[in-house]
């Protein structure tokens, strides 16, 4: 069981939790919260989270991502953990259940919602697997900063309210900004594995400095959104109450030399969108 745990990458499930609690906000603050459908969409979320780590886990592997130089966290069918069939088998049963829970939310809100689904379990397989992976082709951080913020915030809101707010637009790019940011560390952390495997992340095609760029640029973001969003409701500048915790994960990236470092990079980059994103929410509703 515990193997399978550490494949789920708990660590990671912020970056669905967090846009669906966003997103359930914006409804309340442009209309009302339909707790059925919140419900239903943050456990969508979660499950397509955790099925999109399993094809990672066993795409990379196949691909050889993942060899016995890696410097991240141990991956299950790489290491012989889990065998590629059965990390297959649980990839498809978390889709599964994420599509239980978007017929749900097809009666609650309508078609729509069959078109944001089957997008999202595609992008899910389609980031390391397939014949052509968004994430070795360098779009892994155009999918992530796309589904994670604006589809998933966006997407929160219209099943609860049936339209798309304008303030859940706005909401989407901070959520997105820093679910991207993990998604920076990852591959800064991996790029000479990335190398060897073919994957050709941002920071593989320009380089580490380029890569602490972008993760400014998308804090940069956070935090900006939030002041603009402030001008007409201070209540919206909460999350800039977290800027030293940003200010701290930036010199921890930019200073990162070994594995274990990285790693603990990656898991503060996730808990300062929770910490962020639970402001953010507070911020939108009062």
């Amino acid at each position: 069981m515990k193997h399978w745990i550490s494949a789920a990458r708990l660590r990671t499930l912020p970056a669905a939790i967090v846009p669906v609690a966003v997103g359930t906000a914006c409804a309340r603050a442009t209309g009302a919260i339909a707790w059925g459908p919140a419900l239903a969409a943050l456990a969508g979320a979660l499950a397509i989270q955790i099925g999109t780590n399993f094809a990672n886990d066993v795409f990379d592997a196949e691909r050889g991502a993942d060899g016995p130089d890696r410097i991240g966290p141990v991956r299950a069918v790489s290491a012989g953990l889990i065998s590629a069939a059965a990390m297959k088998r649980a990839m498809i049963a978390a889709f599964a259940i994420a599509s239980a829970f978007g017929l749900y939310l097809v009666h609650a809100a309508g078609w729509p919602v069959v078109a944001i689904g089957i997008a999202s379990i595609i992008a899910g397989i389609a980031y390391t697997g397939g014949p052509w992976p968004l994430g070795y082709h360098g779009l892994g951080d155009v999918f992530v900063l796309g589904f994670f913020g604006f589809v998933a915030v966006c997407g929160t809101a219209f099943v609860q309210l049936g339209r798309v707010p304008a303030l859940s637009v706005w909401a989407a790019m901070p959520v997105g900004a820093l679910a991207t940011a993990i998604l920076v560390v990852n591959n800064v952390r991996d790029r000479a594995t990335d190398v060897r495997a073919g994957k050709r992340t941002l920071a593989v095609r320009f380089g580490r400095r380029a890569a602490i760029g972008e993760y400014t640029a998308f804090l940069a973001v956070a935090y900006a959104v939030p002041a603009v969003l402030a001008i007409n409701d201070p209540w919206r500048a909460l999350p800039l109450l977290t800027l030293p915790i940003a200010w701290r994960r930036l010199r921890d990236v930019v200073g990162a030399v070994s594995g274990d470092e990285y790693n603990r990079c990656l898991a503060g980059t996730a808990q300062l969108l929770l910490a962020h994103g639970l402001l953010f929410k507070i911020g939108l509703v009062i």
